[in-house]
């Protein structure tokens, strides 16, 4: 833990106690502040109590007493309608921030790097911290992947912090300017936290905020408003921009060729890297990843050199497109990160004979941008909340079944991509929706998968 000794001896108010709040009272009490921390769920108050931090209920004090309120990320302040307590806090002209920002209050001397994007971004941030582990640099990775910014290693002068992003962060976090800021992609999600699309953008180009010359800017073109954010920038000029491109050429930028060719125009002499063999990064939307952590890499002084090997021997992370086992021939893959349309089009797009289970709780617009992909889907297995809607957009193109729940879903694709469909199949858990109808998040309705697909008979090959 990283103690925070910017409120020594003043108050401070926390509100939500999941594991980055609980870090960041602990954090704030370890530096001398008075924290006035609470949560709304009896559980986390409980939690906190055997932890030693002092409860206060934030309802029924007086903000404009508190230095700041650090609010948990998923607690909104503005959109659709704020919390009470950050309702009071902004009638009491009381700032409010979050974990990150804290960080940024406890470690300014250390470099930071920052991933957004609403898909790919834990990817980016991965391999980011993986590249700079292969050549020795002093990193740590977290923020909304991981750990949370409270829970990493102090790091000096030296040390780089690579941290993903939400948007829900990036609105109260005003104490780091990135070095290098990296956005990825953006599409629609999270529009009531925002009061829509204007408001979403304008969260995620929050990740450029206040560093001018001292940062390199890493933009995604392959999206309309990504591109014009890049524009943005450029003609702002205070600070580099390196545009990268999953699909198409960008001069002096990062971009992957049709054949899976990473191609680094941004020095003096080109240079190129094959990711088509590269297991962990499968399909055109994980070239796109490997192309803004590539180009972040280079912004952070790393050579083609010493990145390529590592990209090469990059693990990959669980829950995303991670390949669980081939059963008689059969791949069986876990993308249950896919928790909106866009996300489920990335794994959809990257195999052509597809068992697809999918559902949950649904995200706005349900699956109708799918429609061009529904081709690739031999059968869909339809479960959670859902379920009824995605059959409707489904009915008369594309053979479904509902199916109900995640077990019932594995045990009749089994039947059925097992029964001679294979080699060459895929079964794909790539929900496009929400877990929380059956599952208290993505990583339980993975975890879940992979061990109904570890139950599973057949022959097994090594993935």
């Amino acid at each position: 833990m990283i103690p925070v000794h910017a409120f020594a001896g003043q108050p401070v108010a926390v509100m939500g106690l999941g594991r980055s709040g609980l870090a960041a009272a602990q954090a704030l009490a370890a530096g001398g502040a008075m924290v006035h921390a609470w949560d709304d769920n009896g559980e986390a108050r409980a939690e906190a109590t055997k932890a030693g931090v002092a409860l206060h209920d934030l309802s029924a004090s007086d903000l404009s007493d508190m230095a700041v309120l650090v609010l948990s990320p998923g607690i909104p302040h503005s959109y659709p309608q704020p919390h009470p307590v950050a309702a009071e806090a902004r009638a009491a002209g009381c700032d409010i921030i979050c974990d990150v920002d804290l960080l940024g209050r406890a470690m300014p001397q250390a470099r930071y790097v920052g991933i957004t994007g609403t898909n790919g971004k834990s990817t980016v941030t991965a391999l980011i911290g993986h590249v700079f582990q292969e050549a020795g640099l002093d990193v740590q990775v977290g923020g909304n992947l991981g750990l949370p910014a409270l829970e990493l290693a102090p790091l000096d002068a030296n040390g780089w912090y690579v941290l993903e992003m939400s948007s829900y962060q990036l609105e109260r976090t005003f104490s780091i300017a990135f070095e290098v800021a990296v956005l990825v992609n953006i599409s629609t999600d999270h529009l009531d936290r925002h009061g829509g699309m204007d408001g979403y953008v304008a969260a995620k180009t929050r990740i450029f905020q206040d560093a001018g010359a001292r940062q390199t800017a890493v933009v995604g073109v392959d999206d309309e408003r990504s591109r014009a954010i890049a524009e943005m920038l450029e003609t702002a000029g205070d600070r580099r921009v390196i545009r990268i491109s999953g699909d198409r050429p960008v001069p002096d930028g990062v971009y992957v060729d049709a054949a899976g060719t990473l191609i680094d125009d941004t020095g003096d002499a080109r240079t190129t890297h094959e990711l088509s063999g590269v297991v962990t990064l499968p399909g055109r939307h994980n070239w796109q990843n490997a192309a803004a952590a590539w180009a972040a890499c280079r912004a952070a002084g790393l050579t083609p050199d010493v990145i390529g090997p590592a990209v090469d021997c990059y693990p990959g992370l669980p829950h995303r497109q991670q390949l669980v086992a081939i059963i008689d021939g059969v791949a069986w893959v876990n993308d249950s990160k896919a928790t909106n349309a866009a996300a489920a089009s990335k794994a959809l797009e990257s195999y052509a004979s597809v068992y697809w289970i999918a559902g949950g709780e649904a995200k706005e617009g349900g699956i109708a941008a799918l429609a061009p992909l529904f081709g690739r889907i031999r059968h869909a297995y339809l479960i959670g909340e859902a379920a009824p809607d995605f059959a409707a957009a489904l009915e008369g193109k594309v053979p479904y079944t509902l199916s109900g729940d995640l077990a019932t879903a594995v045990a009749q694709v089994s039947a059925t991509a097992g029964n001679g469909n294979g080699p060459g199949a895929v079964v794909l858990l790539s929900p496009a929706c929400a877990s929380f109808d059956q599952f208290r998040n993505f990583e339980a309705r993975g975890e879940a998968f992979i061990d109904l697909v570890g139950r599973l008979p057949g022959q097994r090959s090594r993935p």
